[in-house]
């Protein structure tokens, strides 16, 4: 038995991947199956290596592929340089060793763009190069006959939301307070405006759990930009999805890059018809990189923002949509406020009136240990009949009428305790 055991492990296919567990192969009626991740999110660059000879590789919904000595199967996202060559990243999105060249001959060939996940063959790198890929056999999870693009992103046909993403299943009361008062639509264009300390990043937290949980149709990305390092190590552990991310001790430039980067894999997910869900902490630490990148206007804005700089980040605000010939991209940013910096409330100022749905968490709120310190008056979604059915729309109305009197305080600490005499927010409707 010993020895068959020895066989067999002989004719396994060597399967290594650089960035997370070992995946396990498959025998299927005789033949030998690499698991290869439908979604890259979920997903890690895999090699598979025949090492010392021709090896048959068969993947589901593919031809059989030949390995020939010194080739690997790769998997990673597309980054485009300046000079029309490229790169396939891991999904850090960072620069690393491992990074596989792609040539200006192979981009164009195959009508690649920056943010495609490619899984193709690649060589072996010769010494002080990178590996080169020299075949493409998946775009975008697509066979290459099926992958062709056939409208870009930005010609696509933007609407309002139409469908409500469930946050609120479950006994997390700020997603059921958000999901009551100001709710979130596939394609939503959302800021979440918040001063230091109100529970931004809890709420963050919770939002990504629920949309994991109950929105399984959308892909997460939760997009951490000059952040600190801890918060990221902690944001990962609890939310255990994709999380993108650049701490504080990184250039303007890598917070920029990685952003953009991320936003673009956002973009053609949506072109291939997904629903993508964009978690962005935060759009004012984005505009800060952006401000010290910018070449000099030669003007000012108070707090030391060049206009300028407001060009691009609003450019990344406004990529969220719902689409009609596709999928759509759902961006919840958060926005800044009451830090003692005028710049970051500059940058506010200038977003205030870009989203489509606005939640804010408020500073008395939370020194009153109120949680969620929601500010349940002044938050709110454009076109929210949208969202709505007709008659829970009217009770709403009816709740919003009720609390319109109330101060912030008594109007908030009203909804939660309504919220409290209730399990689900279906049940509080019928109530009302």
């Amino acid at each position: 038995m010993k020895e068959d055991n020895d066989n067999n492990n002989e004719n396994r296919v060597t399967t290594e991947t650089l960035f997370s567990d070992i995946k396990e192969t498959e025998i299927r009626n005789g033949k030998e199956y690499i698991q290869i991740e439908d979604s890259y999110v979920d997903g890690d660059r895999v090699y598979i290596n025949p090492k010392t000879s021709k090896k048959i590789v068969y993947i589901d919904g593919l031809s059989p592929i030949m390995l020939e000595v010194g080739t690997a199967i790769v998997k990673g996202y597309l980054d485009i340089m300046q000079d029309n060559y490229g790169f396939l990243r891991d999904k850090t999105l960072r620069n690393t060793k491992n990074d596989v060249y792609v040539s200006q001959t192979m981009i164009k060939l195959f009508g690649l763009a920056i943010g495609d996940s490619v899984l193709g063959i690649t060589r072996e790198a010769e010494e002080g190069k990178y590996p080169a890929l020299i075949y493409v056999v998946h775009i975008n999870d697509k066979t290459v006959s099926k992958a062709f693009r056939s409208k870009k992103f930005d010609s696509l046909i933007p609407m309002y939301p139409l469908e409500k993403l469930e946050i609120d299943k479950g006994n997390t009361l700020s997603n059921r307070i958000i999901s009551l008062i100001s709710p979130i639509g596939k394609g939503q264009r959302a800021l979440i405006v918040s001063p230091p300390k109100a529970g931004k990043t809890t709420m963050l937290k919770e939002i990504a759990i629920s949309l994991k949980e109950n929105c399984k149709s959308a892909e997460l990305m939760v997009l951490l930009i000059d952040e600190r390092p801890e918060e990221v190590t902690d944001i990962e552990d609890t939310i255990g999805g994709y999380v993108i991310s650049s701490t504080f001790d990184q250039k303007p430039e890598d917070h920029i890059h990685i952003a953009e980067f991320a936003l673009e894999i956002a973009k053609r997910k949506v072109e291939n018809g997904k629903d993508v869900v964009v978690l962005l902490d935060s759009i004012t630490r984005l505009a800060r990189a952006y401000n010290l990148t910018v070449p000099s206007s030669g003007k000012l804005l108070s707090g030391g923002f060049d206009p300028n700089a407001l060009y691009r980040p609003k450019k990344f605000f406004g990529a969220a949509r719902n689409t009609k010939e596709a999928g759509s991209l759902t961006i919840i940013a958060t926005a800044l406020v009451d830090t003692g910096s005028r710049l970051d409330d500059v940058v506010y100022e200038e977003f205030k009136g870009t989203g489509n749905m606005e939640l804010h968490l408020d500073r008395n709120i939370a020194e009153m240990r109120i949680f969620p310190a929601i500010n349940v008056k002044k938050s709110s979604t454009r076109k929210d009949e949208l969202l709505y059915g007709a008659e829970e729309k009217k009770k709403i109305d009816k709740l919003r009428t009720k609390i319109s009197g109330l101060t912030d305080v008594e109007a908030t600490k009203t909804i939660i305790s309504l919220l409290k005499k209730t399990k689900t927010n279906d049940e509080l409707i019928e109530k009302l």
